[in-house]
């Protein structure tokens, strides 16, 4: 590969690093180019990036965004999928395709933020519900001792209200009387 070209691949490399809220490390061998492009389309459809990378470069391009922790994952063939967004979403949807494929993609380890993820927590953080649904989760939560404290008000008001209706009706009763 021509110097200009593995400057140009450094340089991308090193962008996606410090756009990225998460890097997870595979290894692509047992992979077809049509399982690969099918891959790219689904983990494209929720913006997520998947790049093969040679390990010298990616190497040096972990240590210029300032990931060094990646080097020790930077051995043997290498893919990278970026995510931008929601951690979670890349590991489910690379985890979703590979069991869906029948595939078996080996996950290496990751990054999230400058911390090293080992394949486990990779595999861990992919069976966690998407920010949606963390996030209704931690409102409803959030709502519960509020409501609780609305009906149990309710209640006192209600039976209070109902004292006071007997007793109205026993005054008219003995007014009546």
């Amino acid at each position: 590969m021509a110097t200009d070209k593995k400057k140009t691949v450094v340089a991308e490399l090193t962008d996606m690093l410090n756009r990225c809220t998460i890097a997870i490390l595979t290894v692509p061998t047992g992979m077809t180019v049509s399982d690969m492009t099918e891959l790219r389309r689904r983990l494209r459809g929720v913006g997520v990036e998947f790049h093969v990378a040679k390990n010298t470069l990616a190497r040096i391009a972990s240590r210029q965004a300032g990931k060094d922790a990646l080097d020790s994952l930077l051995a043997g063939p290498t893919a990278i999928v970026f995510g931008y967004g929601d951690q979670v979403e890349p590991a489910k949807t690379l985890l979703e395709y590979s069991r869906a494929a029948k595939l078996d993609i080996r996950i290496k380890g990751g990054i999230m933020g400058n911390r090293l993820l080992s394949s486990e927590q990779v595999r861990q953080l992919a069976q966690l519900p998407g920010k949606e649904v963390l996030l209704a989760q931690l409102l409803g939560g959030l709502q519960a001792p509020i409501v609780s404290l609305v009906w149990v008000l309710k209640g006192n008001v209600a039976g209070l209200l109902n004292v006071l209706e007997a007793r109205r009706k026993q005054l008219e009763v003995e007014v009546a009387a």
